[in-house]
Parts: C-alpha cells; sequence; structure tokens
C-alpha cells in the first residue's frame, strides 16, 4: 500500500523553480500511500482549501486519509490550495489542479471532500473547483464531474455556499463514508443517474445533506419564512453524526510528514472530543457535545506508536480543554518519562491556570523562554459570568503568582471586544486586569530574581463573532466602526495604568472580522455574492494581504443584498435561522434558555461534570452523559 514509486510530477522543473516552496506540490512524503490504480474502485481527494502549510497541519484530514486509505476498494488523496503564485501560473498555462500523490488531476476522481474549518476560505473552495475545471455549481455537474461533498464545522449552516456543493456531510467523519461509498458503487453499477445517487444517499444515509433536494421561502422582511424538501423520503431534519467509541474509532498512526515546515509539525495525540465547559460564545464546545475520551492506555501506545513512525521532535495533546481530561496526570507522567528518553518536546495547549497545570508545565517547558497563556475573554467578572467562562479575577491573579513564582515572566491574555451586554466599563476592565497581573509579578518576584527585561504582558482582543448554534446566535453583532472605538478605548485604557510600559495591546482585523460575521448567519442569498467576489478576485480572505473588504462591499451592493441584515440586525427568538434544518445534538430551547440567563440574568450555568444541563446530548447516550451510570 505504501510503495515508495516516484510519480511524475504534474509540474515541471522551470515552474518548481519559478515558485515559492515547490515542496508544498510534489508529494511522495513519508508515510504518503501509493496505491495501484488499477486494482482500486474509487479515487477520493480530500482538500484543506487553504496552503499546504495550514492544511497539513489539520487533524480531520489526516484521520479521514487513515481511515479511507486502510478500505481495499479506495485510494484516498490530498489537495490544497495553490499558493497565489502558482495560482497565476496554472490559469496562464491551463494547468489542472491535481492530487499530491498520483499528480492526476481532480477532475478525474469520483469524490472530492472539501473539509471546511472556518468562513474565510469560502472563496478558497471556488479556486479549488475552478483550477479543477469542476463546475462551480452543482446544477451544472455531471457523472463526468466528482461528486463535491463538504464537511467541517461551517456545514452547520452551509448555506452560504449551499449551490457550491453537492452534499454535505454533516458531523465526525468516520461513521458513514463507508455506506455512502458502498452506495456510490452500486449506483454506477446499476447505471444510475447523478440525481438518483444523491437522492438515494439523502434518503438513506444518516448526516447527508444534499442542497437541491430543499427549497427555501422568505418572508417581505428578509427573514425564513419556510425550509422543505422538495423530494418524498428527504428528512425535514438532518442530525450530526458523531463517534460514539472515541477510544476504538480510526486513528492515523503513520501520518504524513511533511518535506516543508508546516504551522503544526508534530506528532497530534487527539485525548478527547467535546468540552464541559459551555461558554456560550464558543461553537465548538455546542457542535461536539457531549464530551467523550479516549482510553489512557490508547494514547499511550499511540504516542510510541507515532513517534516512531514519523520521527517528529514535538507531540501535541489535541482537545478544547485538556485540563478536563480525566486520567491526565497519569498521560502526563508517562509522556515526560517516555519523551524524556527520546529527547521529544511535549505542548500542552488548553490548559486551565491552576497549580496541578503549573507543576506539569514546569516539568515539558523551558520557563525562561516560554509564555503563559491566559484567555479570561473579558475584562470584568460580571461579563465573564454573562458568557459562562467559569474563570474568577482570584484564579487569573492566583494563577499568575503561582506561574511568577515558577520562573515565568511573559504572559498572553487573550481577550473579546463587542461581547452582548458590554460596557465601557468592561472594556476599562481589560486594562485593569493586565496591570493588577504586571502588579502581582512586582509583589511576588524579588527584584534580584527578576530576569532581563522583567515582565512582560501582550494583551490581545479579537472581536465577537456570534456564531450558528451557540446562545449567541441570537446577538446583535457592532459594525466595523464600533469595534475600532472599543479597540481605541482599549488601548487608552491601558496607557492609564501604572504598568503600561509593561503591558503591550494587538487587536485583530475588524473588516475580516465583520466578514466572517457576515457568512457564519448569512444564508442562500449569500452566495450570489461569494461567486461575484471570487470573480472580481477574492480568494485567500483569510489572509489579511489579501483580503478586498472594498471589493466585497462593492459587491454585496451589485447583488442587492444587505450585509447588516446578518450582523447588525436584531433577531427575535421565534426567528427561523438557515441552519434550523440541522441538529448538533443540543437544543434550540436549551440555547434559549442560556441566551436569557446570558442577557436577563447574567448568571453562570455550570459545566457538565457537576450539573446537567438538559442540552439534549444525551441522546447519544455516551460520555459525560453516562458518567457515573451503571
Amino acid at each position: 500500500m505504501n510503495q515508495n514509486t516516484t510519480q511524475k510530477l504534474a509540474l515541471t522543473d522551470d515552474i518548481l523553480l519559478a515558485i515559492e516552496k515547490p515542496a508544498r506540490y510534489i508529494g511522495n512524503e513519508v508515510n504518503a500511500v501509493i496505491k495501484d490504480k488499477e486494482k482500486i474502485d474509487i479515487r477520493m481527494a480530500m482538500c484543506f482549501p487553504d496552503v499546504y502549510e495550514i492544511g497539513m497541519s489539520h487533524l480531520g484530514i489526516q484521520i479521514l486519509y487513515d481511515m479511507l486509505n486502510h478500505y481495499e476498494d479506495t485510494w484516498c488523496e490530498r489537495v490544497y490550495s495553490p499558493w497565489v503564485d502558482l495560482d497565476a501560473i496554472m490559469r496562464e498555462r491551463h494547468i489542472p489542479l491535481f492530487a499530491l500523490e498520483s499528480q492526476d488531476p481532480i477532475k478525474d476522481f469520483d469524490f472530492l471532500g472539501i473539509t471546511i474549518q472556518y468562513e474565510l476560505c469560502y472563496t478558497n473552495i471556488l479556486q479549488i473547483l475552478d483550477l479543477s475545471d469542476i463546475p462551480l455549481e452543482a446544477k451544472d455537474r455531471t457523472w463526468e464531474h466528482p461528486i463535491v461533498i463538504g464537511g467541517g464545522p461551517c456545514t452547520y449552516n452551509p448555506e452560504p455556499i449551499a449551490p457550491f456543493f453537492d452534499l454535505f456531510y454533516i458531523g465526525e467523519g468516520e461513521t458513514r463514508y463507508r455506506d455512502l461509498l458502498d452506495l456510490y458503487k452500486k449506483c454506477k453499477a446499476e447505471h444510475k443517474s447523478r440525481e438518483e445517487f444523491l437522492l438515494e444517499t439523502a434518503r438513506t444515509i444518516p448526516g447527508m445533506y444534499v442542497p437541491q433536494f430543499y427549497d427555501v421561502t422568505y418572508k417581505e422582511d428578509g427573514t425564513i419564512e419556510s425550509f422543505t424538501p422538495n423530494k418524498e423520503g428527504v428528512p425535514a431534519t438532518i442530525t450530526k453524526e458523531m463517534v460514539t467509541d472515541l477510544t476504538h474509532t480510526t486513528y492515523p498512526e503513520k501520518p504524513v510528514v511533511p518535506f516543508t515546515k508546516i504551522t503544526q509539525d508534530r506528532v497530534v495525540l487527539e485525548i478527547q472530543r467535546g468540552c464541559i465547559r459551555g461558554c456560550r460564545f464558543c461553537q465548538a464546545g455546542q457542535l461536539y457535545r457531549p464530551v467523550r475520551e479516549k482510553d489512557v492506555d490508547t494514547l499511550k501506545q499511540y504516542a510510541v506508536t507515532m513517534l516512531k513512525n514519523t520521527g517528529h521532535e514535538e507531540i501535541s495533546l489535541s482537545s478544547l480543554s485538556s485540563s478536563d481530561y480525566s486520567a491526565l496526570n497519569e498521560l502526563i507522567e508517562f509522556l515526560i518519562e517516555d519523551c524524556d528518553k527520546r529527547r521529544v518536546n511535549i505542548s500542552l495547549p488548553s490548559l486551565r491556570i491552576d497549580a496541578f497545570s503549573l507543576d506539569v508545565m514546569s516539568k515539558v517547558q523551558d520557563v525562561k523562554k516560554s509564555s503563559l497563556t491566559f484567555a479570561p475573554e473579558a475584562g470584568t467578572q460580571r461579563l465573564r459570568d454573562v458568557i459562562n467562562k467559569g474563570l474568577t479575577r482570584e484564579d487569573i491573579l492566583n494563577g499568575s503568582i503561582e506561574a511568577f513564582k515558577g520562573g515565568w515572566s511573559r504572559v498572553k491574555l487573550y481577550f473579546m471586544l463587542g461581547l452582548p451586554t458590554e460596557t465601557e466599563e468592561d472594556i476599562a476592565g481589560i486594562a485593569e486586569l493586565s496591570n493588577e497581573i504586571a502588579a502581582a509579578y512586582f509583589e511576588t518576584v524579588p527584584k534580584e530574581e527578576r530576569s532581563n527585561g522583567s515582565i512582560q504582558i501582550v494583551a490581545s482582543t479579537s472581536f465577537f463573532i456570534p456564531k450558528p448554534f451557540t446562545p449567541f446566535q441570537w446577538a446583535r453583532m457592532c459594525t466595523k466602526e464600533e469595534f475600532l472605538d472599543k479597540a481605541s478605548l482599549t488601548r487608552k485604557a491601558i496607557m492609564t495604568q501604572l504598568n503600561q510600559k509593561r503591558i503591550k495591546y494587538n487587536w485583530h482585523e475588524a473588516d475580516a472580522s465583520v466578514m466572517e460575521g457576515i457568512l457564519a448567519r448569512g444564508d442562500r442569498k449569500i452566495a450570489s455574492v461569494i461567486l461575484s467576489a471570487y470573480k472580481k478576485g477574492c480568494f485567500y480572505d483569510a489572509w489579511g494581504e489579501y483580503f478586498k473588504n472594498d471589493v466585497w462591499m462593492e459587491t454585496f451592493a451589485e447583488c442587492n443584498v444587505d450585509p447588516d441584515f446578518y450582523t447588525v440586525r436584531e433577531r427575535s427568538l421565534d426567528e427561523i435561522f438557515p441552519w434550523d434544518f440541522l441538529s448538533c445534538g443540543v437544543s434550540k430551547d436549551f440555547l434559549k434558555r442560556e441566551w436569557l440567563r446570558a442577557t436577563t440574568e447574567g448568571v453562570t450555568t455550570p459545566n457538565c461534570r457537576l450539573q446537567c444541563q438538559g442540552c439534549g446530548a444525551n441522546q447519544y447516550g455516551v460520555g459525560v452523559c453516562t458518567e457515573g451510570r451503571s
């Protein structure tokens, strides 16, 4: 299966020498899977619509790549967005987009699976289709073209990009691909049409959304009046697919090792999925409920095997909240002992800063070089309660003091501006909290023990973006001008603090945040804007230097679509959202309750392990929902 045969490259030497980082396009990396095309039935291209270094760092594609290539009848290959330099050459010379392993054109594959991790990659999806000579809209495709599938978190509101996809796989990818491939082979053998295959998929395979079989109507005010199937037997509600046994599901023991440095150049150990915390702004915390853990002995085995099979010099734990993994202590002790022998570094993201975490971090990090990261998200306790952060001022200050005692002298703080109910007092609280942490350093660390430059605090603010399937999906989003005013207030408040010279302040791009908000809660009317913007040269919108806000705004006006309708407009509790035909396992009633607890009461909700909140995720009967039951 893993033959080391050299494929003929799709790009000639003169092209490879003319572009940045040719290693992005030549394939044949360590652990890449090469199969005999004559001995397989189905060819699948898995795509991350961003540059190679970003896409190769995505765990989801690694998992599906490994799973699909274990099927004897299937060969799964990879494809990423060509960078702007190669994009121009491919268009000029009419070179079709190709897969890394075989270097064959994507248009010759049976399936093109695209993972959609963030909204600002939507125009890159069109770049992928365009360079592959695949019609941009699903209605124009025939059996001559691959079936285009969308997956990932953005498919929980697929409507802005619905016309570009044949189908969307809603949920975790490990559960239904075998069913889909078998149905494809059956329909092909029976000479059924493309539409018949898609209709049978929609009718018989859970988690599959085929946009062409649903109609949407609108009220005069632009909100949705109805969203209904237009074919008999197609489900009115599509429920997410979810892995119920995380320990024994597929996981890549031989992940592909790139030739060039990538964003996450390390072994990644997924320890659990989901989160017990219930932060009201966090989409992932709702989508991946309930929390499911992977058995610690299995994780130990994966760690040893993957390090051996890759030669990586770092291992990272993957989780939304690593501190909540019940066997973290045992796993960390094993990794410290094993990795020390191998001279492998351990990366521990998503830890809550408490005494245990600091003790662990001091064992695995050089504290003189590393920064400590806190994410208070809000500057005051009132607003942290509104967003259900579950972190007090005392937690933050005590964690900082313990860290300073342990030798840390650099702190990164992450906040959000524009959260529901935010006041100027909350904004000033960002500066005050940053200052208190700096003051705690000087009170804790004797002068003779302070490192060069002493305490360094970097306070960063992003702008709040309401996302589907969160309690804040009803929230109003700020305008660009409001966001910038809030950032200016934050900067001015920091300048009034006693320790202002120790605090550096960064803030996010306001234009890009607003665009992300439009796309996140958009409907099918947005698709025409995305298509027109792409045709005007918009892609790589997630990269600040290539984001053309003026072109986007001009395109909204030309398409007669009001962008403010999706952001600053107030929403009623009974409004039908574009994503209401999907179920992520968390009920809309629960999200409404959390929205009202936030905005009318300003109170927190206990985490899942302390008290069940009846969110609806217990319908799956697994994970944290069943803990403590016989």
